[in-house]
């Protein structure tokens, strides 16, 4: 059995429409979902704000390769283009972290790096996935330790969005 992690955020268009694409598409395997978050930009600033969610989804054959083929695919159908590092986005799909039968799988490959090499640095991506999974770590650290971490500012730009009926559907 394979465990993904999967961050997913949105700045353009129908943000939380976009987000539910993602969990459509993973149908039986979503396992759970965290509350969708508004967070500002990371890296480039002039921008919309994100919508951004952790996903938890798992299936019994698929390898992280496959994870990374769902991911692309999903940003392909929300006709997600790649103008600018960082920039604005239909629809961003990252595989932050996987399990195979419980042990962490680690990858280093130009395509794909497990664990996400930035995760630890983003609170947009860490406060959603405590949501879901509060005892999860990231090499071996705890999320929650992880938060600690970051700067106040990092932490308190991840607001919860207010209503949340529509995503929880």
């Amino acid at each position: 059995m394979t465990l993904a992690v999967l961050s997913i955020g949105s700045n353009v268009g129908d943000r939380l429409a976009n987000l539910r694409t993602v969990t459509d598409a993973l149908g039986s395997r979503l396992r759970a979902r965290s509350p969708v978050y508004v967070t500002a930009p990371w890296g480039v600033t002039d921008q919309a704000d994100f919508y951004n969610a952790v996903l938890l989804a798992e299936d019994g054959s698929w390898d992280e390769w496959k994870w990374l083929e769902f991911a692309q695919r999903c940003e392909r159908a929300a006709q997600r283009t790649r103008e600018r590092h960082w920039g604005p986005r239909t629809l961003d799909v990252d595989i932050i972290n996987c399990a195979k039968d419980g042990e962490p799988v680690v990858q280093r490959d130009p395509r794909l790096t497990l664990p996400h090499p930035h995760a630890h640095e983003r609170a947009f991506v860490l406060v959603p996935w405590l949501d879901v999974d509060p005892h999860a770590a990231l090499h071996g650290t705890p999320i929650a330790e992880l938060l600690t971490v970051l700067s106040a500012t990092e932490r308190e730009g991840v607001q919860r969005r207010p209503d949340q009926t529509e995503w929880l559907r």
